[in-house]
């Protein structure tokens, strides 16, 4: 037993030492930006895997190597009359800057006349959403598996200074060996102080965004409990019909948890859906290690786990490396490109 505080310091210096070194990886890729680094014609496109408002996520094989990735495609006319131009371009700045076990990479970026594309990893197992709708809701040891993950995604993220500020299930994908990855970077920032920009999921909202109060990290550790909440629960904390209702519950921050939560994982949470800030898990002077230390997360190797060394709870089905039977099927979308360029000044940077 006397060489477990030493183990632990043993591990805190290398958790320091790779924290510092990727923040200069950060740093370089964040000041060098590439442009460009692929065209269209190298791709074939093969199935729409998810569509929204301005973009749409297509599954594509690259012609010279074979490997699958996913294509977000925007259309840039509607990013600008949509006017989501910043968030675009900062979304592109974060994704090729970033590298991390738990969260999407960036593999190309380029532009035409009409279209912006991110070439991404293809995460085969789809969307945590489509799997806990199914199942209903995760036995404790299958959330807490996932909430590792998280953790460290939040730790690295916030030694870069980012926030992530829109995690949600329908923003982690699960992968073949049944390991998470976090996506949808549209909200993520670069902050040292505080910020006050409303953005987000309405039931993941911390209550310093919703009172529209200067807020920090401390945001994206809130998000995890109401992440964990709904893993381990079925639905989020705050939730009702009424998003109104839903801004009143999180202001007052009253949770509520039936017989099967253990004790260990509703005295997690109380800590971490905690209005004060003061009092808030991630935010107190031990900062991540409040909640890596938890009795809940016990029996967890967080060595091991960023290795992908512990075996996943679930597996999702595949048939093969191009199998997309894990997503929604979507009306295909043709890909129209213009003769003359669209909003060049707009995305010279890109």
């Amino acid at each position: 037993m006397g060489n477990v505080p030493a183990k632990k310091d043993t591990e805190q210096k290398v958790v320091k030492e790779f924290l510092a070194r990727a923040k200069e990886d950060f740093l370089y890729r964040s000041e060098h930006p590439v442009q460009n680094t692929a065209s269209l014609d190298q791709f074939k496109l093969l199935k729409t895997l998810g569509a929204g408002s301005f973009s749409w996520v297509v599954l594509v094989s690259h012609r010279e190597s074979g490997s699958h990735y996913a294509m977000k495609i925007l259309n840039k006319e509607k990013v600008v009359k949509l006017q989501q131009v910043e968030h675009v371009l900062n979304k592109k700045r974060i994704l090729q800057a970033i590298d991390f076990p738990f969260l999407v990479k960036l593999h190309f970026s380029f532009r035409d006349n009409s279209n912006l594309y991110l070439v991404m990893d293809y995460v085969q197992g789809g969307e945590m959403f489509s799997h806990l709708r199914r199942v209903g809701r995760f036995r404790e040891p299958h959330a807490c598996f996932y909430a590792t993950q998280i953790v460290l995604a939040f730790q690295y993220l916030h030694s870069l200074d980012l926030i992530h500020r829109d995690l949600k299930p329908e923003n982690i994908l699960i992968d073949q060996q049944g390991y998470l990855r976090v996506t949808d970077f549209g909200f993520a920032k670069r902050v040292r102080g505080s910020n006050w920009t409303l953005c987000g999921t309405p039931e993941y909202l911390a209550p310093k965004i919703i009172l529209s109060k200067g807020y920090n990290k401390a945001v994206d550790w809130w998000a995890l409990g109401v992440l964990i909440y709904e893993m381990a629960l079925g639905l989020p904390p705050f939730y009702t019909d009424q998003q109104i209702q839903v801004f009143q519950n999180i202001v007052v921050g009253k949770t509520r948890f039936p017989f099967h939560v253990s004790s260990d994982l509703k005295d997690l949470l109380q800590n971490l859906l905690q209005v004060d800030l003061t009092k808030r898990f991630g935010n107190l002077r031990n900062g991540v290690g409040d909640i890596k230390n938890h009795k809940w997360f016990a029996t967890t190797n967080w060595i091991a786990i960023y290795k992908k060394k512990v075996k996943a709870p679930f597996i999702p089905k595949f048939a093969g490396p191009g199998d997309a039977s894990n997503f929604d099927n979507y009306e295909e979308e043709e890909t129209q490109i213009s003769i003359n360029e669209k909003c060049a000044n707009e995305f010279s940077e890109f």
